[in-house]
């Protein structure tokens, strides 16, 4: 359970108890915001920067579309890059970068599905990351309830998603979705983890 779910268990708790209503707080004024110059670009090395950033371990997901108008095939790409953002309304986001090709085609059909793969679909996730190649040529897959976009076999979960807002984040796009339907498979498999570079594996605590 994330974080949003754990302050959603513990509201819902408060209230069965009888717990009285908090008291309503007044909403701090908003900072000023400014954009970084140009002239004010850190000296980072890219190379260090990626390194550094690589010891952050992440899900690995596959980020799928319907053919939109006038397409004959879906879309995909791997994403490592995902995280869920507002409960309410329930939101998530994903990046993605501003060369991709694939990108345009997720935009065109207005939707998509993230697919949170397992242990075992490593070799899956690199046949996503390939470009101009037919991704979804002997992969199982079924439409999402609501997007009929490829809903992977065998993830661990999917979120069914309507592409809710598009803000620039450098050489990346930063996608929100608003979540319309979601599920996951309820047995206990291990999800794809990608760590300094390469896949790896959660260690259970004994």
């Amino acid at each position: 359970m994330g974080h949003a779910g754990m302050a959603a268990a513990a509201v819902r708790y408060l209230r069965s108890a009888g717990a009285p209503s908090p008291v309503p707080v007044e909403p701090l004024p908003r900072p000023e915001l400014r954009c970084v110059g140009e002239d004010e670009r850190a000296p980072l090395d890219q190379g260090e920067f990626r390194r550094v950033l690589g010891t952050f371990a992440t899900g690995v997901t596959v980020v799928t579309a319907p053919p939109a108008d006038g397409e004959h095939s879906p879309a995909g790409f791997a994403c490592q890059s995902f995280s869920s953002l507002s409960l309410d309304p329930p939101l998530v986001a994903f990046m993605v970068g501003r060369t991709s090709t694939t990108w345009p085609r997720i935009a065109r059909a207005g939707v998509f599905c993230v697919n949170v793969l397992a242990e075992r679909q490593g070799e899956l996730c690199r046949a996503f990351a390939v470009s101009g190649a037919d991704k979804f040529a002997g992969v199982g897959h079924e439409p999402a309830p609501v997007s009929g976009a490829p809903r992977l076999t065998g993830a661990l979960a999917w979120i069914d998603c309507t592409v809710h807002a598009v803000h620039t984040g450098g050489d990346h796009l930063i996608v929100v979705g608003r979540v319309d339907a979601l599920g996951a498979d309820e047995g206990d498999g291990a999800p794809l983890v990608f760590h300094r570079g390469r896949f790896a594996r959660l260690r259970e605590d004994r």
